[in-house]
């Protein structure tokens, strides 16, 4: 069922509980709390301008790292509140505390137009436990209620489920509703041919997605350490690559589904390889590819796809009339490891005729590294939230916004 959106609510002159995603990277420059980086805040401008456009008296609420229950200085939103300010270009109140007299106090006092942003919603441990208390607590700051933390859909905390319970109307933000037309819409009757790429570390992470995956997609396109675990259920020797034996059995199956199904299911036949990775230190010892269909000796380990995998994915994105891309090839963090996940970045963007979307996490960040971000379709912002999506799993914070009137009704 669709979820009412903004534009199926009335703001005018109400105050709205926006929960946003500001869990941004602070650091600490001569005594003072600085963000290093102001993408989550910007992202959600959208929504901001549409509710200060409609003359919403704006009340945002976030969390901000893991300050397990208790008020931590160093993780208070007060430096987002002047960064949001100058994005936004007016004054952005703040309250010192997300509940009780004084927010209540501020959220009352707001006039057409203005903005509030609570405190950190992570000091009290209510907030995780999605505690019913605690989110009638929130609640009474508000008449409207709008989630635009997709990042967060996937907690059922009392910010993003159980205050929605207690507000008369909720909606989704652009942000949200963005996401659940591309990783919902778009996947429900996907284009045709469906390319997913999935990479990461574990089979273990991924296998609900694959398993999901294989019931909808074409073609199936694996890397990253997970093809190892892969590679084991092969019967190939992958050395001292990073792998899970234990998920043998699981890789099997999913290896059988594919075959059942017809969906054609691609493994890397060619790799990077090297002898000693220091991940912290960001280096590797020289390195070599692999011949094709090769196993990886004793003492040498997999770090990315090679250039005859990297063309033969080409040559399926390149068919591609939808892609999803879960997961980086390699150890893209580290630039020698990192040429197999950007040329797949580059052969997405290359494919202008694909609608692409980037399932947050890791591959949102190459892509981003890559320069790429603003080139394809739609770049997730829930890492989590967008894998347990794709599971086709419901999202407690996507399930509490009202659905939208049933047409003809």
């Amino acid at each position: 069922m669709a979820k009412k959106n903004l534009q199926d609510i009335d703001v005018a002159g109400k105050r709205v509980l926006v929960r946003v995603d500001f869990n941004v990277p602070l650091e600490n420059q001569g005594g003072e709390m600085v963000i290093t980086d102001d993408k989550r805040v910007k992202a959600t401008l959208p929504t901001l301008k549409h509710l200060l456009k409609n003359h919403a008296r704006i009340i945002l609420c976030s969390h901000l790292g893991r300050p397990k229950g208790k008020a931590v200085p160093e993780m208070s939103l007060k430096p987002v509140a002047a960064c949001l300010s100058s994005v936004i270009g007016q004054e952005v109140k703040f309250a010192p505390d997300c509940i009780g007299q004084e927010a209540i106090h501020l959220a009352n006092g707001l006039q057409d137009g203005e903005v509030l942003l609570l405190e950190n919603l992570r000091y009290y441990a209510e907030e995780e436990k999605n505690d019913e208390v605690f989110a009638k607590k929130l609640a009474e700051l508000a008449e409207v209620y709008v989630n635009d933390a997709f990042g967060s859909a996937h907690r059922a905390h009392a910010s993003t489920a159980g205050v929605a319970a207690f507000i008369p109307v909720s909606a989704a933000g652009f942000l949200m509703e963005s996401e659940l037309k591309f990783l919902g819409g778009e996947l429900e009757k996907p284009k045709r041919p469906f390319v997913v790429i999935l990479g990461g570390a574990k089979v273990s992470d991924k296998i609900n997605v694959i398993d999901a995956l294989l019931d909808k997609a074409d073609t199936i396109l694996i890397g990253g350490a997970m093809a190892y675990t892969f590679a084991l259920a092969q019967g190939r020797k992958v050395g001292d690559s990073l792998s899970e034996p234990d998920k043998v059995e699981t890789a099997k199956a999913a290896m059988e589904k594919a075959k059942e199904k017809g969906v054609q299911f691609l493994l890397p036949i060619d790799t990077l390889i090297v002898e000693e990775l220091d991940f912290r230190a960001k280096q590797v010892s020289p390195g070599k590819y692999t011949e094709e269909g090769a196993d990886i000796p004793e003492g040498w380990e997999g770090v990315d796809i090679g250039p005859k995998t990297v063309e033969l994915y080409e040559k399926e994105i390149s068919k591609a009339a939808l892609v999803v891309w879960n997961g980086p090839m390699g150890v893209f963090e580290i630039a020698d490891c990192s040429k197999g996940t950007f040329a797949i970045a580059d052969a997405i963007v290359a494919n202008t005729q694909c609608t692409s979307i980037i399932g947050g996490g890791d591959s949102a960040k190459a892509v981003k590294k890559a320069g790429l971000a603003d080139k394809v379709s739609f770049v997730s912002t829930g890492g989590g939230a967008s894998l347990e999506f794709l599971e086709g799993k419901a999202l407690p914070g996507v399930e509490a916004i009202q659905d939208k009137p049933s047409v003809g009704v």
